[in-house]
């Protein structure tokens, strides 16, 4: 059976935004987005996810689809309607003497992308893996570089989280998600790293150094099993920074680039 559409997908500025970034050569071959609905491997590159966890949003009825000739398609206003629904607002706290004033803007972003995380597997607290998987997606951050030069390769990662944390069974709710203590700790321990490294802000390559060094850590364990330490993480921080600094503007990691 044939299935035509008479009418234009028509798109938002909001989403434009979204899809500005699409690096899908296919997507971007085409004449024009709006002719044509996106497959379950466009939505997850869009979103940073992998295309079972698609799948298990549309299963659980938290993403819109349709089905046409046996595969999902989606609309991209039903993506951004979802990518809306799963905004969470980061409290930062109420002034420049609070920790969170001197953590960089891509460190906001992986803590709102970790609150996220948390949402999507039902879990009801942000913990270290949700954090790690946030730290991951923010891949132009210090963080994730250094991941990717140790040759961790988020999918797995992944794999291995949802083996040892699995969905939840029930949403977590409308309520803001709260950290958990070791994803406490984590942050903790990533301002000591800062201070440690003589840095007077707080990136996406502190954050994995204190998940690392909370050892007791889903993070820290599936880390580890990747052939991640502490020891050369820092190593790589420094080196990786050390590269920055010779390729831009001093104090650009306060601009939220790290």
């Amino acid at each position: 059976m044939s299935i035509s559409y008479s009418r234009r997908l028509q798109i938002t500025s909001k989403e434009s935004i979204l899809f500005s970034n699409l690096s899908i050569s296919s997507i971007l071959s085409r004449e024009t987005l709006m002719e044509r609905l996106l497959t379950t491997e466009e939505v997850a590159e869009l979103l940073r996810i992998d295309p079972v966890t698609v799948r298990r949003l549309v299963t659980r009825g938290e993403l819109i689809a349709y089905r046409i000739a046996g595969e999902y398609r989606f609309t991209p206003a039903g993506v951004m309607d979802f990518v809306e629904n799963q905004r969470v607002v980061v409290s930062m706290g109420p002034g420049p003497n609070h920790p969170y004033a001197r953590f960089t803007e891509r460190a906001r972003k992986v803590l709102s992308l970790a609150s996220e995380e948390a949402y999507r597997y039902n879990h009801d607290g942000v913990g270290t893996e949700h954090v790690l998987l946030a730290i991951m997606s923010e891949w132009e951050g210090v963080g994730a570089r250094v991941l990717n030069r140790l040759e961790v390769q988020p999918s797995e990662v992944r794999k291995q989280i949802e083996t040892l944390h699995p969905v939840g069974k029930q949403p977590a709710g409308d309520s803001q998600l709260v950290m958990t203590q070791q994803g406490k700790a984590s942050i903790e321990l990533a301002v000591q790293e800062a201070r440690s490294l003589g840095h007077h802000y707080i990136g996406t390559e502190h954050l994995l150094l204190g998940l690392l060094r909370e050892e007791e850590s889903l993070a820290s364990q599936v880390l580890l099993k990747s052939g991640v330490t502490l020891e050369k993480a820092r190593e790589l921080v420094k080196q990786v920074l050390a590269e920055d600094q010779t390729t831009s503007k001093p104090g650009s990691e306060k601009r939220g680039e790290s």
